[in-house]
């Protein structure tokens, strides 16, 4: 499949926008035309809708956006927009990662950072919320439409401001992230099996690195994500399978091999025990999906 990849630095609306590091646009037919098609981006946006509904499809998952709904894409995540209903208003925000608080995610506030891409993906606010996130956009974009070195800085603190109101409003939706036991293993395990889900598939192998039995590993990761420390492994090494089905140019065997499978057999078993269906069926049905 083709699938594009929309550079922040290609975006250009105006002149000013090859020294900006976000841009901001209201939806319309014309500015969201591109959205509609399976693409990555190199950079996030964040979608809000005023009034209307619209979908968007981020990976697998489709959420249903209307007013006081946002959803944040963040950078390599493969997405689209359908179905915009005709008296949608809304506004989209483009933005470079830098602009992500990064470093403080890692760092100062790191318990915030558990699955912190797929509970931003759809957020639902709160009116009080809804009407703060709005007139910080609308800041952003009055300065966008006339910046200057100053103001330009202004809009990245706005941009950071909202980023970390809507951390917060997710962190509050999700009260097992208020509990600090245990919590740190749980991001150490994240993050190692992000790492290593390729070469090491075993519970025996994370718990150790972690130094903790895989009992109580998997206990942690039954209360954090609702899944057992396997099939925490198992889903990673699945959503990476559909990602090359779908959209890199491997065979099967390659695919196989570069997952750390002993041969293309060996991934048609894991496959179907896991999804009642061989690697060729969930390419068919994934294409599907995206080719909407």
């Amino acid at each position: 499949m083709d699938l594009k990849r929309f550079k922040l630095t290609q975006n250009i609306q105006k002149q000013e926008d090859t020294n900006l590091s976000f841009r901001v646009f209201e939806i319309s037919d014309l500015n969201i035309s591109e959205y509609l098609k399976p693409h990555k981006n190199d950079h996030f946006y964040i979608l809000i809708v005023e009034a209307g509904k619209i979908d968007i499809q981020i990976e697998e998952k489709v959420f249903n956006l209307k007013s006081e709904k946002i959803s944040i894409v963040f950078p390599g995540q493969i997405n689209f927009i359908s179905n915009p209903s005709s008296d949608l208003k809304g506004k989209i925000i483009l933005f470079e990662e830098i602009l992500f608080c990064s470093d403080i995610l890692k760092n100062e506030l790191s318990p915030y950072n558990v699955n912190l891409s797929a509970n931003l993906n759809c957020s639902a606010l709160s009116k009080e919320e809804f009407i703060q996130a709005l007139s910080l956009i609308e800041h952003i974009r009055v300065i966008y439409n006339n910046p200057s070195l100053v103001r330009k800085e202004q809009a990245r603190f706005y941009i950071k401001i909202l980023l970390l109101g809507l951390i917060e409003s997710v962190h509050g939706q999700h009260p097992v992230l208020h509990q600090k036991t245990n919590q740190h293993l749980y991001i150490g395990f994240k993050k190692l099996l992000n790492e290593q889900f390729k070469s090491q598939r075993t519970v025996q192998y994370y718990a150790s690195e972690l130094g903790i039995s895989p009992k109580k590993l998997n206990d942690i990761t039954k209360k954090h994500c609702a899944e057992t420390a396997i099939n925490a492994i198992h889903n990673r090494i699945l959503k990476e399978i559909k990602r090359q089905l779908l959209f890199s140019d491997l065979s099967h065997k390659e695919i196989a091999f570069d997952l750390g499978f002993s041969s293309p057999s060996a991934l048609n078993k894991f496959v179907k025990s896991k999804l009642k269906e061989t690697p060729t069926e969930l390419q068919n049905e994934l294409a599907q999906i995206y080719n909407v």
